[in-house]
């Protein structure tokens, strides 16, 4: 016998497995956006106590402007806390695993989140890094599951990463997605792949951050400062292939030549960027890079960016520097 997964207009009972600060946020989310929403945790009284510190977060958030007027009752209406994972996703539409990042506890926690929620439930989990088709085994029918990755803290912070395993159905990712958007976040559709897209990109420049330390070209307050007033500035508002098509191909393409013989060949320039430049594909000044922007755009993104820019300059003066840094 076969069960179809529920639509986007039939999810509307909602459970998190893992109360903690990752899931805490994804269900004030949810049930801000109308779900009703029930935690579950290792047992009733770690559920219990999440709910009573995410209304309490609510409360204080609201009073400071960080979320609408009424949110705190939103939350006591639609948010509950289970006395175990199967009592939270028995009846539940679609179901999001926010335990510890580990193979072992996520995988337990997808079993028993199978075993007990409903043959048509979707079922999404929050990992990190972990491929989606390994929990996938996890998992009874996973043509209804996929990674549903949120970044911290999830109230705020706008991207969802949706990754599909090559078990999971269309219409679960169609589903899922028009979930998500209608919950006010920016999705993408990222291949599965250890780390995804976020944290791959995320990682690497930490990486090369403590490789910078560790040669003692500038300490990691130095590097903060660097980073956060310079390149990270711009990528409040573009992504990196943006960047680069404004800045030019070209001028990329030279940067990586002195990097890589100082350092090695692995700050050598990607072959697809030799090749855009050797074909005269410099990003904006010749009409074409990574991105295909059309010219007749180019004046009005140039002018975007120059208001972006002074908006978001004119915000981190208002905010100050961040307390302790």
């Amino acid at each position: 016998m076969t069960h179809s997964t529920v639509a986007h207009g039939e999810i509307h009972r909602v459970a998190v497995v893992g109360s903690g600060y990752m899931g805490g946020g994804i269900a004030q989310v949810l049930a801000l956006s109308g779900a009703t929403v029930v935690l579950a945790d290792v047992d009733r009284e770690r559920a219990a106590a999440a709910l009573t510190r995410l209304i309490e977060q609510a409360d204080r958030f609201e009073a400071s402007g960080l979320f609408d007027a009424g949110s705190g009752e939103v939350l006591r209406q639609r948010l509950t806390a289970a006395d175990s994972v199967e009592d939270a996703v028995a009846s539940a539409d679609y179901v999001t695993e926010a335990v510890f990042e580990t193979r072992e506890i996520k995988k337990d926690a997808l079993s028993r989140i199978s075993a007990a929620a409903p043959a048509q439930a979707i079922i999404a989990t929050n990992t990190s890094a972990i491929p989606i088709g390994e929990l996938a085994e996890a998992v009874d029918r996973p043509e209804r599951f996929l990674g549903v990755h949120w970044m911290n803290p999830a109230p705020f912070i706008p991207g969802v990463e949706l990754i599909a395993a090559t078990q999971t159905s269309a219409q679960t990712i169609e589903t899922v997605e028009a979930f998500i958007r209608a919950a006010g976040k920016v999705t993408a559709r990222v291949a599965d792949a250890p780390g995804f897209v976020a944290n791959r990109l995320q990682f690497a420049l930490y990486r090369e951050a403590v490789k910078v330390v560790e040669e003692g070209l500038a300490t990691p307050e130095e590097i903060d400062l660097v980073v956060s007033s310079t390149f990270g500035f711009r990528l409040a508002l573009f992504g990196p292939f943006a960047i680069g098509d404004m800045a030019g191909l070209d001028v990329y393409a030279a940067a990586y030549a002195t990097l890589a013989a100082a350092l090695g060949d692995r700050l050598d320039a990607p072959a697809s960027l030799t090749r855009l430049v050797e074909e005269g594909h410099l990003g904006l000044k010749s009409g074409k890079g990574f991105l295909d922007i059309d010219a007749a755009d180019v004046p009005q993104l140039l002018a975007y960016r120059e208001r972006a820019y002074h908006a978001l300059s004119s915000l981190r003066r208002q905010l100050g520097p961040p307390p302790g840094l």
